[in-house]
């Protein structure tokens, strides 16, 4: 690697001191620690055998074509990524009518993805860890695109049930491991800038979702074709993800070859790390409720719209149209505001960032449940409120994945993702949308209770005998439909003030855990290059 090519080489100066564990970095602007190259020019004079340095970024302007590259195929996977999961949410009324499926069935089509998705991320943590990335990622995307095609030309429920859990598999191969190569190339303030930019594609592909989804179904005349258009773009993708580099493990720490421990050893390490178990339970709670939001939230704003008068016959495809553009705009600068926020009040406040990710989620609450009130009478300050809940949740995607990385290891980096993946879409998205879909059904069926009971007693006064009326037969009402969403999608309030107190709680731990990852990495670059010395020595005396 040339330092023609826009990267600028770091050079640091260590003392060598009786403890080892203890380095200074008296020169770097960028540099988290100091590089193996570094290290070893304290403990041997001379350039023979020195380990390649490693190379930093004074901003992004210096940043290579090939870094540029890596980057962008990695965002325009992550944004088909969630065009497709949601693109299902854009024309879920018209899969229900297709299927006759009611609400619960409906949630659990993206339940099933989820857990499929959850259940395999570890497997693709573990691989990711000690395997080519490129390679799972690759096989992954090709994976979830021809699933969710042959999905498109199932007609019974139940097989298509089974190809949308499938599509869960190919894509956790993909989200446990492209962060990690992030990290690998970038560290400090241009590692959270394009964290920002590859979680920027997580709302608005969630948006562009709902937009191509309701938009394609309706020129094509069935929603099945809204499920043909993201196999091709990933296609697309998976020619892309061979053409980049993939960097070495701790490549941008200067850690190059750093030791890979045991899958048990890894478990051990990060569960016992608690800014990375409690930011994972604030990360839970903001998962379960952007999976609620982002399943039922067209459904739900179009049957508050259609109560409100002259709005009767408004369609899905417009609701969905224009929920898309909210959660479009609304993650186009919701993510990258989190990460300014970050890199502004990090300077003087080191642990702001959980108290960030805290915040958006106390700000969200009041937004949300205005917006929800008020849709069944005024369409523009439902979307307006809307818009404001999401962009304060949107504040949470890039921090909390540079809190991951920056207090786990290098070499555990991928199954710190797939074990927050696990546990944030277990207890987070894979059962919100189908608890919602039961809350709704729960409420459905009291309401229906209390309209028999009272027809019964109405028709006992009227001709005094008992009446045979049951409330199955009592057909729901829109206004019935609005209400139960509405009662279901409350609870996500609740979960919203419960992660911000756990992101809270981070924040006591956050700079103690950041400190003993740097440690850790440093540590290992020294005993790397002492083995390396002590191999050379034991060489020179052989040959002597």
């Amino acid at each position: 690697m040339s330092t023609n090519q826009g990267y600028q080489k770091v050079s640091t100066e260590i003392p060598i001191m009786a403890d080892s564990s203890r380095i200074t970095s008296r020169s770097s602007s960028q540099q988290l620690m100091p590089d193996s190259a570094s290290v070893s020019a304290s403990l041997e004079s001379g350039d023979q055998d020195k380990p390649e340095p490693s190379y930093q970024y004074s901003g992004l302007r210096s940043i290579g074509k090939r870094e540029w590259f890596t980057v962008s195929v990695l965002c325009f996977v992550n944004l088909i990524n969630y065009m497709d999961r949601f693109t299902i949410a854009g024309v879920l009324t018209d899969i229900q009518d297709h299927f006759g499926i009611r609400d619960d069935q409906g949630g659990l089509l993206q339940t099933a993805f989820v857990l499929s998705y959850m259940i395999c991320a570890p497997i693709f943590g573990y691989l990711g860890d000690r395997y080519s990335r490129r390679w799972i990622m690759a096989l992954g995307v090709a994976l979830w695109s021809a699933t969710t095609l042959l999905g498109s030309f199932m007609d019974q429920y139940g097989w298509f049930l089974t190809f949308r859990a499938l599509v869960g598999i190919g894509e956790a191969s993909y989200s446990t491991i492209a962060p990690t190569i992030i990290s690998d190339l970038f560290i400090s303030d241009i590692r959270s800038k394009m964290l920002a930019f590859f979680y920027f594609a997580i709302p608005v592909g969630s948006g562009l979702g709902y937009i191509i989804g309701s938009e394609t179904a309706k020129l094509m005349g069935s929603w099945k074709w809204a499920l043909r258009v993201t196999p091709i773009l990933g296609a697309v993708a998976v020619v892309l993800i061979w053409l980049f580099k993939e960097p070495q493990r701790g490549q941008s720490e200067g850690s190059h070859n750093l030791v890979v421990t045991s899958y048990r050893e890894d478990l051990k390490d990060i569960v016992k790390n608690p800014s990375f178990m409690l930011s994972t339970a604030g990360f839970t709670c903001v998962s379960f409720v952007a999976g609620a939001l982002a399943w039922w939230g067209p459904t739900f704003m179009h049957f508050g719209i259609q109560l409100q008068p002259g709005n009767e016959d408004v369609s899905l495809s417009r609701v969905s149209f224009m929920f898309g553009g909210v959660a479009l705009m609304s993650g186009a600068i919701g993510v990258p505001l989190g990460s300014y926020l970050s890199q502004v009040f990090k300077k003087r406040f080191p642990r702001c960032d959980p108290i960030i990710c805290a915040l958006g989620l106390l700000i969200s609450v009041p937004f949300g449940a205005a917006a929800m009130i008020v849709v069944s009478s005024s369409t523009t300050w439902a979307f307006t409120l809307m818009f404001f809940a999401e962009l304060a949740l949107n504040l949470n995607w890039a921090i909390v994945a540079d809190i991951l990385l920056y207090v786990v290891m290098p070499t555990r980096r991928s199954t710190a993702e797939a074990f927050q993946i696990l546990v944030s879409h277990a207890l987070g998205d894979a059962g919100s949308p189908y608890l919602v879909g039961v809350i709704s059904e729960a409420v459905k069926s009291l309401r229906r209770t209390e309209i028999a009971t009272a027809l019964n007693e109405e028709m006992l006064e009227v001709t005094g005998n008992n009446s045979t009326i049951v409330f199955e037969s009592i057909d729901d009402s829109k206004e019935t439909k609005f209400v139960a969403l509405q009662y279901a999608l409350f609870a996500t309030c609740v979960v919203e003030v419960l992660g911000a107190v756990f992101f809270l709680i981070t924040s006591f731990y956050v700079m103690r855990d950041r400190e003993k990852a740097k440690r850790a990495i440093a540590d290992g670059s020294i005993e790397e290059i002492q083995h390396q010395d002590a191999d050379r020595t034991s060489s020179s005396s052989c040959n002597s």
